[in-house]
């Protein structure tokens, strides 16, 4: 069974027998803050294996024998729908992954996200356009009306990330079943764009193929590559696109809880029960 967020998480041992971490979490937005070298993006990472190993495992016994407790809502569930950012703009350094694309500007692990979410795009269009299908053959107004709803998600996708990008003068193609942009009078690649915009589009990407269905997104230090307005406006743009996620994210950046996130935010410090 599926669950929709994550309740609590427990960590038996943070490093090598000690700090057992317990922190009780909330079903939309947590902010975890602390001083570099603190466990936040441990607490993350280890989050992460353990969500993948029971998807992976999902049903055997022994999913939960690496020190991590996962507590879902509804209190049933044996997991939940997740996704993770990265937002570290690395080179990368696989030659198996260099030698699977064909696009000469996809050099870094930004890059590589972007691809595997370009596929994710393709399939949530073809599912929307079933979808869409199917309701608007249906006698029922309230059908028909679900599918213009369902119809205005990507142009409303489409509107928030032109008008995030306009200062630059780039536009979505919106002929396009992939993502491209016009610039100057050309068509470019995501890959062509600033560091800082391919992870704002990965993280809006992210949301939009996710359908508003509940979904844990799990996000370190997004606000890397982004200037202060768009770190600012961040959570409520994912809240947006998707009101049914619940956002975990770690954070040096105060301008992320700026605007009204203050009492979501925990310190390691204060979830340490040892």
């Amino acid at each position: 069974m599926v669950g929709n967020y994550i309740k609590c998480i427990e960590i038996d041992s943070l490093w090598r027998g000690i700090r057992h971490i317990r922190w009780e979490l909330q079903p939309g937005v947590n902010v975890l803050s602390g001083i570099n070298g603190v466990g936040k993006s441990t607490i993350l990472r280890k989050t992460v294996r353990q969500l993948t190993l029971g998807k992976e495992q999902l049903g055997r016994d022994d999913y939960k024998d690496i020190g991590v407790h996962l507590t879902f809502e509804p209190s049933d569930a044996e997991t939940v729908r997740f996704d993770v950012i990265k937002g570290m703009d690395r080179p990368l350094m696989s030659a198996d992954v260099l030698q699977r694309v064909a696009d000469r500007h996809m050099r870094t692990e930004l890059d590589w996200q972007l691809y595997q979410l370009q596929r994710r795009y393709l399939d949530y269009q073809v599912n929307q356009s079933n979808r869409i299908v199917q309701l608007f053959t249906a006698a029922d107004p309230a059908a028909q009306q679900k599918a213009a709803e369902i119809a205005a998600e990507k142009s409303h996708f489409q509107d928030v990330i032109d008008k995030l990008f306009k200062s630059t003068g780039k536009k979505i193609d919106r002929q396009s079943n992939e993502v491209y942009f016009h610039h100057l009078d050309e068509r470019i690649t995501p890959y062509m764009l600033s560091s800082g915009e391919k992870q704002m589009l990965i993280i809006l990407l992210t949301v939009l193929v996710e359908d508003r269905q509940p979904t844990v997104l799990l996000m370190d230090e997004p606000e890397v590559s982004l200037h202060i307005e768009w770190q600012q406006q961040l959570l409520e743009l994912i809240l947006d696109l998707n009101p049914s996620a619940q956002i975990i994210v770690t954070t040096h950046s105060p301008a992320v809880i700026m605007s009204g996130w203050m009492d979501r935010v925990t310190d390691v410090e204060d979830i340490i029960i040892d």
